[in-house]
């Protein structure tokens, strides 16, 4: 066999630590059950979208135009699906193989460097790329009905398939690096999680301007080729998304204008290679942890956050309360400095990006007075643009700093118990008076305390936004009232309903609460960290985003005022209603008016309130019962 083809087989069909990885993972019955729910999920979307949208009709073009937007919904889910299980699979790279001991053994190995790196890759990788080509049969089907292009079917997989590669790459890195551990497994969710969240909303607010492609400026953007979703979007949509004309924008901004999905899949590929020859060089050298080191002393800053040296093994002492481990929870999470900068820094960010928003709306000009009508024509209203930008910018916004504070919530609540379980400090634990519920109680109320700064964000953005509409916008120019085209006055509304300040708080904490709660059950019954993280994201997820859909189409279609109190259910669908009364609460509206749906939004959230305290305390309570008998079953779990 020539050198050159055995070099080759050795980076990747025969990389003994792809095969490891692949030979392992195929007896793993989560995987299995990762494969199958995600087939199931696709085969049931499909099998609705084709049996809802095809009732009654009979005609080859309906059946045609069907199969179109059944495919269209298939593929934005796999794209869904792919952006989180990937992070699911290559957590393994970050929080096994980011273990010191674990690279001092691999490094002893004649592996070279190329192999360590490629063969984590794509051992991790192999399990996403079966997801795809099992679905393959599924979206080859909906050509039987017409109206998809083959060409449609692959471009959506490259699309998928970048982003798996993107998203790999960038965990082996991190695993690389030396600097991540297992607590960076959740960070890596959040991380993606914001940059979708941002990036599309950057792109909803400039096509709000006019700012994209197309004769009226809602076209392609700038974005579009940075988000997979958006790309897909570009390549399913090309009438309500086009692209800029050839020839027309010249550079690398024409590349990502005129053909957004081959940015997308080539940068993703090019950032991919990068990535994995930075590891390559870095992984034999000690990676990223070899430039930092200990420092002589305190830093000035330190002493200020009551830190100690770094490394050293004293620290100041603290005041305690009266539950240990309630300030456990709450304060002594803030021992490091990159955590209070952190936290510290999302709620300054948050604040100022919400209060710099409602400046800019403040300052947007009136818009021009419509023309005067002919004798016995009707008159147009003139439209604000701002209305409908400050909206979308204060929804995405918000719904985004929900998401990362629920993630984050759940990320250290679920591992809470199991951390403790795993180094032995709840065995210690287990010898002091303390009971179980006082334990429990204590975890619960000192994460939410250390979480309540960060819930601060949203709710205050929320709360400044309402203070500025009961003050009737300070005076601005063309008002905060927004009136709906041809509808009677008593179907618009401000731009944000004066009640959120109080509504968002008092639904979003008792959510974040349910949530922690979720967290804590899912750590005490696991016997790992990540485990109980993977399991608590799915609950939640599954649960939350249920309700939150049941809700939101409850909105639309049902009146008298029980749609619109279904709609405070989750913070999402709550916000939504603040932000966009008339399509949240629609049906209600429409039979009793914006005051009707109002008082039903308010109904919602005590209701909603309640319904998560009891489901905490019922939680809290069950848990208790059985703490002692989870305990000594689990007992040297993670050891």
């Amino acid at each position: 066999m020539p050198v050159f083809l055995r070099w080759l087989l050795n980076l990747a069909p025969l990389n003994p630590i792809a095969i490891r990885l692949v030979e392992n993972g195929s007896r793993r019955q989560r995987h299995f059950h990762i494969r199958w729910i995600y087939l199931g999920v696709l085969i049931l979307v499909l099998l609705w979208t084709l049996v809802s949208l095809g009732a009654g009709s009979v005609s080859y073009g309906k059946l045609a135009s069907n199969g179109a937007q059944s495919f269209t919904y298939i593929a934005y889910l796999q794209i869904l699906l792919i952006c989180v299980l990937a992070p699911v699979f290559m957590a393994g790279a970050i929080a096994q193989e980011a273990n010191p001991q674990t690279w001092e053994v691999l490094l002893t190995t004649p592996l070279s460097s190329l192999q360590i790196v490629l063969g984590n890759l794509l051992g991790r990788l192999f399990f996403i790329l079966g997801l795809l080509a099992a679905s393959l049969p599924l979206f080859a089907l909906t050509q039987y009905f017409g109206g998809v292009p083959g060409t449609a079917i692959f471009a959506s997989y490259l699309v998928a398939g970048a982003a798996a590669l993107l998203v790999g790459s960038i965990a082996i890195s991190l695993a690389v690096s030396r600097l991540a551990g297992k607590r960076a497994v959740f960070t890596f969710y959040v991380a993606v999680v914001t940059y979708l969240a941002i990036t599309a909303g950057i792109d909803a607010f400039m096509r709000s301007q006019g700012s994209g492609s197309g004769a009226s400026g809602k076209g392609v953007t700038l974005m579009t080729g940075l988000n997979p979703f958006l790309a897909l979007q570009a390549l399913l949509n090309p009438t309500t998304y086009p692209r800029a004309i050839a020839g027309s924008v010249p550079g690398i901004r024409g590349w990502m204008l005129e053909s957004p999905v081959t940015f997308w899949c080539m940068g993703s590929i090019l950032l991919s290679l990068v990535l994995t020859v930075a590891s390559t060089f870095t992984v034999r050298a000690g990676g990223l942890g070899t430039l930092t080191g200990d420092r002589v002393g305190i830093p000035w800053y330190r002493r200020v956050l009551g830190l100690g040296a770094s490394g050293a093994e004293h620290r100041p002492p603290r005041p305690v309360s009266h539950n240990p481990i309630s300030w456990r929870e709450s304060s002594a999470r803030n021992a490091t400095l990159g955590r209070i900068v952190s936290r510290w820094a999302f709620v300054l960010t948050g604040l100022a990006w919400g209060i710099g928003v409602l400046v800019w709306y403040h300052n947007q000009p009136a818009p021009p007075p419509p023309p005067t009508p002919a004798p016995g024509a009707m008159g147009v209203m003139a439209v604000d643009p701002a209305h409908e930008a400050v909206r979308l910018v204060l929804l995405i916004t918000v719904w985004a700093e929900l998401a990362v504070i629920s993630l984050v919530a759940i990320n250290m609540a679920s591992t809470a118990v199991s951390r403790e379980r795993e180094d032995g400090t709840l065995d210690l634990l287990l010898t002091t008076p303390l009971t179980p519920s006082s334990y429990l109680f204590g975890k619960l109320r000192g994460l939410i305390a250390y979480l309540l700064p960060m819930l601060m964000v949203p709710i205050g953005t929320i709360a400044f936004a309402s203070i500025y509409v009961m003050m009737d916008g300070l005076g601005r120019a063309g008002g905060v009232f927004v009136h709906t085209p041809g509808q009677p006055p008593s179907v618009g509304a401000p731009v944000v309903l004066p009640e959120g300040a109080i509504l968002l708080p008092l639904v979003a904490i008792p959510f974040t609460a349910w949530c922690v709660m979720i967290g804590l059950n899912w750590s005490l019954k696991s016997k790992g960290t990540l485990s109980s993280v993977v399991g608590t994201v799915g609950v939640v997820g599954v649960i939350a985003g249920i309700v939150g859909f049941c809700g939101y189409k409850a909105g639309e279609s049902i009146g008298a005022g029980v749609g619109s109190a279904l709609t405070a259910m989750t913070p999402a669908t709550l916000l939504y209603s603040l932000l966009l009364p008339t399509d949240a609460m629609a049906e209600t509206i429409k039979g009793g008016g914006i005051g009707g749906a109002r008082v039903g939004l308010v109904v919602g959230c005590l209701i909603a309130a309640g319904v998560y305290t009891a489901v905490v305390l019922g939680i809290q309570a069950a848990m208790v019962r059985t703490f002692d008998t989870t305990v000594r079953k689990l007992a040297g779990a993670g050891r």
